[in-house]
C-alpha cells in the first residue's frame, strides 16, 4: 500500500476532526471535512483557519461538504462527531465505504466503536481515542494548545483489518505531526481515556474551573482522584487489565496540559449547548450501578447536573 495515497474523511470538523484535518492537510494528505452550517460555508470560502502550538499559523485549503452531499468513497473515516450524534452519521458512512475502509471513531465515550459497528455491520469499525486540547475558536477556525497531540487507535478482537493499513495510517499520521499508537488493547485504552476524559471534565464543570485548578492539591484535585479511583474500580470490574495505575495515569496526564485549557464538555454547558454530560457522567454511574460498583464522588457530583424531573 503506498505511503501517501489514502483518502481520509473527517465526519465532524470540530477541535478534534478539524485539528486531524488540519494536520494531515499540511502534510499534503487527501482529506475531506464533513461539517455543517455556517462552520461549512467558511470552510468552502475561506478554508481552514490553524491556530496550533505546535504548528503555527495556517490557512488551508481542504475538501468540505455535508454528511448528504459527500458522493465520494474514503479509505479511512475518522469519526469526531459528539456522543449524541453518532446515529446521524450511520447513512455517510455505509455510503462512503468500500470492501477495505477501515472507521475509527475518535469519541470521549467508551464503547463508541461495537456501537458503531452494530449500526454499520457490512463496515470495517475499529475504536480509537486522542490526547489533544483543540476546540473550534470560530466560523472554519479550529485551535490546537498545547504540545500534547496523541492518537491511539486499533481493532476490537476478532476484527479483521486489510493487512498493513493500520501501519499505513500510522505512518500518515506521523508525517503529519500525530503521535500515533496502534493498541494492542483498544478496549483498555478506549477505557482508559474515558476514565481520564470523565474525570477532567466533571471536575472542570462540577467547580467551573480551567484544568490549572486541578493541578494545584486541594478538594478540587482531590475531586479528580475521587472520579479516576472509582471508574477504575469499574474497570477492574469489567475485566480491563491496566498497565499502570489508573489514577497516577490521570494525573499525569492532567499535570501536563495547558492550565488554561478546559474540556469541551464544559465549555458546551457554559454556553447552554447539549453537552456529552450524559455519556461522560451518567454512563459511568448507570455502569458501575450495574457491576455493584460504590461511585461516591460520581453520585456527589450528578447532583449538580441532574435535570429536574
Amino acid at each position: 500500500m503506498a505511503n501517501s495515497t489514502l483518502k481520509y474523511l473527517i465526519a465532524g470538523t470540530g477541535g478534534v476532526g478539524g485539528s486531524i484535518a488540519a494536520f494531515l492537510s499540511l502534510a499534503g494528505k487527501d482529506v475531506t471535512c464533513i461539517a455543517r452550517g455556517e462552520h461549512l460555508t467558511a470552510l468552502r470560502e475561506r478554508g481552514l483557519l490553524l491556530h496550533s502550538d505546535l504548528k503555527g499559523e495556517h490557512t488551508l485549503k481542504v475538501k468540505a461538504s455535508t454528511a448528504e452531499e459527500f458522493q465520494g468513497k474514503a479509505d479511512v473515516i475518522f469519526v469526531c462527531v459528539k456522543g449524541y450524534s453518532v446515529d446521524s452519521i450511520t447513512e455517510l458512512i455505509k455510503r462512503a465505504a468500500h470492501k477495505d475502509t477501515v472507521v475509527i471513531p475518535i469519541l470521549n465515550v467508551y464503547g463508541t466503536g461495537p456501537r458503531i459497528q452494530r449500526l454499520v455491520p457490512g463496515v470495517t469499525v475499529l475504536d480509537g481515542c486522542i490526547y489533544i486540547v483543540g476546540f473550534v475558536s470560530g466560523k472554519g477556525e479550529i485551535t490546537q494548545m498545547g504540545k500534547i497531540f496523541r492518537l491511539v487507535y486499533g481493532a476490537h478482537r476478532g476484527t479483521i483489518v486489510p493487512d498493513g493499513l493500520l501501519e499505513a495510517i500510522q505512518s500518515d499520521l506521523h508525517e503529519s505531526g500525530i503521535k500515533a499508537e496502534i493498541s494492542p488493547d483498544i478496549n483498555r485504552d478506549t477505557f482508559i481515556k474515558w476514565s481520564f476524559i470523565s474525570a477532567m471534565a466533571v471536575t472542570g464543570a462540577y467547580y467551573d474551573v480551567p484544568m490549572g485548578e486541578v493541578q494545584k492539591p486541594g478538594k478540587i484535585r482531590d475531586t479528580f482522584i475521587g472520579l479516576s479511583r472509582e471508574s477504575a474500580a469499574l474497570g477492574k470490574k469489567l475485566g480491563i487489565e491496566f498497565n499502570e495505575d489508573v489514577v497516577e495515569y490521570n494525573l499525569k496526564v492532567i499535570d501536563k496540559l495547558a492550565p488554561e485549557s478546559t474540556a469541551s464538555m464544559q465549555k458546551d454547558m457554559a454556553k447552554g449547548h447539549e453537552s456529552e454530560v450524559q455519556g461522560l457522567l451518567f454512563d459511568m454511574i448507570i455502569a458501575a450501578e450495574e457491576h455493584g460498583i460504590d461511585v461516591p464522588t460520581y453520585r456527589m457530583v450528578a447532583e449538580k447536573f441532574r435535570k429536574p424531573e
